[in-house]
């Protein structure tokens, strides 16, 4: 019995009826928390079953010859409003949910997340996935600097809670931000917590431009053939995160 089989029995027997579906005649798993995904990790890594996470699948949907052997992970149930926390300016929210009604809960406390007002139609986790950026007059601002936090299953199965909702944390690297323009390969993100501002004396950050989406040059920087250094370093991330590749680069 083959993998894809043995993944799809595991995770009857274990999950829900509910939790797979077919999609696009792909077999689909919904977690609907950190510790389902964590669990499903586990059996796909145990069966070397590679997997590929899906938010709206505006940026890549899951089709095609490449993905005829993969489980699709969908985001679509973390779709929760976790809690907004006025005083010390953070809000969490369910990797599912649309980033454009983010503005939509917060307005009433006068705060705003200045991305969560771009053109952009797809999912919290999409957004952080795809390394949602724009521009202010001259200057760039990318989503991550507002991501500050998360709760992450990784790809071998473990949950953890990267990042810090205090203004000034430890020194070193924020490992959160990693999550963001890595396209679904370093993990899972169920949660996740930005950063938040008041609306007054913030109007001037309206006037924000969405810059465009592109995946290829994170794909260019994974062949084992670019030389140049960040494809080195990013190359070291990919292997560091996921040893087993349960999520390949695909798509392409």
């Amino acid at each position: 019995m083959d993998s894809l089989k043995k993944c799809i029995e595991t995770m009857k027997s274990e999950f829900p009826d509910d939790r797979l579906t077919y999609q696009k005649g792909l077999p689909t798993f919904h977690p609907e928390n950190a510790q389902e995904a964590a669990s499903f990790f586990k059996i796909a890594n145990s069966n070397n079953q590679q997997l590929f996470i899906a938010g709206y699948g505006n940026n890549i949907s899951p089709e095609g010859d490449s993905f005829k052997d993969i489980i699709v992970v969908k985001t679509d149930r973390l779709n929760q409003y976790v809690q907004t926390v006025a005083d010390d300016y953070y809000i969490t929210i369910g990797a599912g949910f649309p980033l454009s009604e983010i503005n939509t809960i917060l307005q009433e406390r006068k705060l705003w997340l200045p991305h969560a007002n771009l053109p952009y139609v797809g999912s919290v986790g999409g957004a952080i996935a795809c390394g949602l950026s724009s521009m202010y007059e001259t200057h760039e601002l990318p989503l991550k600097k507002y991501f500050i936090k998360a709760e992450i299953v990784t790809p071998e199965g473990e949950i953890i809670e990267p990042g810090s909702v205090s203004f000034k944390s430890v020194s070193g690297y924020d490992i959160v931000k990693v999550y963001c323009g890595s396209w679904g390969l370093l993990g899972m993100v169920i949660s996740a917590t930005f950063r938040i501002m008041p609306t007054e004396g913030s109007d001037e950050y309206r006037a924000i431009t969405q810059q465009g989406l592109s995946r290829e040059s994170l794909v260019a920087s994974l062949k084992p053939d670019n030389p140049s250094n960040d494809a080195l370093y990013s190359r070291k991330i990919k292997s560091k995160f996921d040893p087993n590749n349960i999520f390949p680069v695909l798509g392409l």
